[in-house]
């Protein structure tokens, strides 16, 4: 038998084992408190640096994790962060910090902030050309030509659209250029639609090119925004060099296609990707194309999708016109739906820096 005092030492210390952890606040039981007054600031360089520098206090935060709205998150544990934005150009992003407290509770916040970045040898980028479309009317003739003719008569993908320069298929209304794909019978097919193109008027090398567009929906639409080098009519396609800075299929709703054509990889092994806009058929997207002697990069709004590595092994390193068009049908755009009657493809701008 146990002697009494063994007895009590062995209760003592049960009872402060008991206490010790009914006292914890780190327990299921235990007190935790939410970060809160979130407030985040940025400054912007004037530069053409790309930095930014950003500030976020909270009460009870121990983090603070910054998504840039360039796909790039980063944890800072004071709050105060200088983070460089390399794409080319006046671009707003939208960043999302999220404040967290020692126990995991968060809070967060949303800014918009603008970033003016410049290309590798520094200063602020210029813009070289632009289209804003605020001019009603037919689309500047000082800036763009037509093709024209049927998908039979050249276009290389089995279309099924008469390319014309008529108002009917391509006009400036309301600060947009709308380029409209009708179901008509015209000199021998079914639809018509139109194809601009800088050719002969502006053609560039190198910098970022941005297109702000939206969509139509329907069946066997194929709106695109995308250049050619200027050599196409000595060396031919694909020789010439192809960059597609967006494509859309009405078939396959607001899925986004950035594609390069090039010898031993165009047509169905052209070197390109997807990326899924939720509502690029209802809303307007910058897509755009970052060009260097180095890499071929290709974005929606501030988000890479694809970059391709750029060399004198391919025809990226020459001028390249600009086209903007709506085909119907063919190779890539399928079957049109036999109830199809119309549609429009919008575009708000198209910008060129360098």
């Amino acid at each position: 038998m146990k002697p009494l005092r063994d007895l009590f030492k062995m209760f003592f210390v049960l009872t402060v084992l008991i206490s010790c952890s009914k006292g914890s606040s780190s327990g299921n039981g235990g007190t935790q408190i939410a970060p809160s007054n979130l407030v985040v600031n940025a400054i912007a360089s004037t530069d053409g640096s790309g930095n930014v520098s950003f500030t976020a206090t909270a009460t009870n935060a121990v983090t603070y994790v910054y998504e840039y709205g360039n796909g790039i998150i980063e944890t800072v544990a004071t709050g105060v962060v200088t983070h460089r934005y390399t794409i080319i150009g006046n671009i707003t992003y939208t960043v999302n910090v999220t404040a967290k407290s020692s126990s995991g509770l968060s809070i967060s916040k949303s800014i918009q902030v603008t970033v003016n970045t410049a290309g590798g040898g520094g200063g602020t980028p210029s813009l070289v050309f632009s289209d804003e479309f605020n001019v009603n009317g037919a689309p500047d003739p000082a800036k763009w030509g037509y093709d024209i003719g049927s998908g039979s008569g050249g276009w290389g993908n089995n279309e099924v659209q008469y390319y014309t320069s008529r108002p009917e298929n391509a006009i400036v209304q309301g600060g947009v250029l709308k380029i409209n794909a009708i179901k008509e019978n015209y000199s021998g097919s079914a639809y018509t639609s139109a194809r601009l193109l800088s050719k002969g008027k502006y053609s560039f090398k190198y910098g970022r090119i941005e297109v702000r567009a939206k969509f139509p929906t329907g069946v066997g639409t194929w709106p695109a925004a995308w250049m050619l080098g200027d050599n196409i009519n000595t060396v031919g396609w694909p020789a010439c060099g192809e960059i597609d800075i967006v494509e859309h299929l009405g078939r396959d709703l607001n899925k986004i296609y950035g594609t390069l054509h090039y010898p031993g990889r165009s047509g169905g092994n052209a070197n390109g990707n997807t990326i899924l806009v939720p509502d690029a058929t209802t809303a307007f997207h910058t897509y755009a194309v970052e060009w260097s002697a180095l890499t071929i990069k290709i974005y929606v709004d501030a988000q890479l999708f694809h970059t391709v590595s750029n060399s004198t092994a391919i025809p990226f390193n020459q001028n390249f016109f600009i086209l903007l068009n709506m085909a119907m049908g063919g190779n890539f755009g399928g079957a049109v739906d036999p109830a199809f009657t119309n549609a429009t493809y919008e575009i708000d701008y198209i910008r060129v820096y360098q």
